[in-house]
Order: structure tokens, then C-alpha cells, then sequence
């Protein structure tokens, strides 16, 4: 996994990854959104959605610790090991927006998870222990987790729906 020396970093990587990621979805029809292929796990759709809902959960989690509420990490409903199940979830809870409704939310949650992070101290963002719902027996740092559900998945979907759109719109 990469690592970060500022906040700044992180943040391009955020940025950069994502405008690579989100420029590939402006050709692809409605019509195509839900289309599946065999050499692609996930229909644009999908990948839209996966990354919706990681933003919007990542956010919800440090906005319940603020109010002072138990976070359990997935979710309530799910454990660590039903993501499968949960990314299921995502998919039903947003496959009634257009893709260019899922574009714009997740624009808006992009840079709402910026702002977010902009307003971390560098002691919450970079050393382990500071957010409990972080706080697991790998003793994360934030900045990690903040990785693993913006910029990864940024960066390998964007190869997927790259070959999506070799294999449909050519």
C-alpha cells in the first residue's frame, strides 16, 4: 500500500485518481449502465455505487463517533467478512439513479471527503489509535483507511471500466 508524507499528498492522490476515474463514465450511455460482461466483475453502475457507498460509510462512521455514538465497522447489519453481501446492498440502494445522478452524488461525497479530511489534524490522520472506529487490531492509521476506499479503487476500477467500454461501445 502507497504511503502518504502530508495530508496534501493524500488529497492529490484523492483527486487525481478520482478525475482519472469518473472521466471514463462520460461516454457510456443510460441504456449501458447495468449492462454485465464476462471479463468485467461489476457493470458501470456498480462501480458507481461500490464507491458511493464506501464514501457515504466512511463518513457516516467519524460522524457518529463525533456524536458520541458506537461505530460498528462495516456496518450493523454486516461483518467484515459478508462484504460481498453489503456491496449488494450498495448496488440496490442506488441502481434507481441515472448514471449521471450517481456521477453528481458521488462528486459531491468526493469532495465532501475532502473537505473532511482537509479538517483532520495530521496526528488523527497519520498515527494509529485516534479515531476508535479506525482503531482495529492492525492499528490503522486513518490516512489508511482513507486510502483503501478512495484512492484504490479509484485507480483499479478505472482499468475495469476501461475494458468494460472496449468490450461494449466498440
Amino acid at each position: 500500500m502507497r504511503n502518504y508524507d502530508s495530508k496534501e499528498e493524500l488529497l492529490t492522490a484523492i483527486n487525481q485518481s478520482y478525475n482519472k476515474f469518473i472521466q471514463e463514465f462520460t461516454e457510456i450511455p443510460e441504456s449501458l449502465k447495468d449492462k454485465r460482461i464476462d471479463s468485467v466483475d461489476k457493470t458501470p453502475a456498480e462501480m458507481l455505487s461500490y464507491q458511493i457507498g464506501w464514501v457515504s460509510l466512511v463518513l457516516s462512521w467519524d460522524e457518529k463517533e463525533r456524536a458520541g455514538l458506537d461505530v460498528q465497522t462495516p456496518t450493523p447489519e454486516y461483518k467484515w467478512n459478508e462484504l460481498g453481501k453489503l456491496y449488494q446492498d450498495f448496488y440496490r440502494q442506488y441502481e434507481h439513479l441515472t448514471l449521471k445522478e450517481q456521477i453528481t452524488k458521488l462528486n459531491g461525497l468526493v469532495t465532501q471527503f475532502c473537505a473532511w479530511i482537509e479538517g483532520l489534524d495530521n496526528q488523527v490522520l497519520f498515527e494509529p489509535g485516534q479515531k476508535k472506529w479506525a482503531t482495529t487490531k492492525a492499528m490503522w492509521p486513518v490516512w489508511k483507511w482513507v486510502h483503501i476506499n478512495s484512492v484504490a479503487p479509484f485507480t483499479n476500477f478505472r482499468p475495469k471500466i476501461r475494458k468494460w467500454k472496449k468490450n461494449v461501445l466498440q
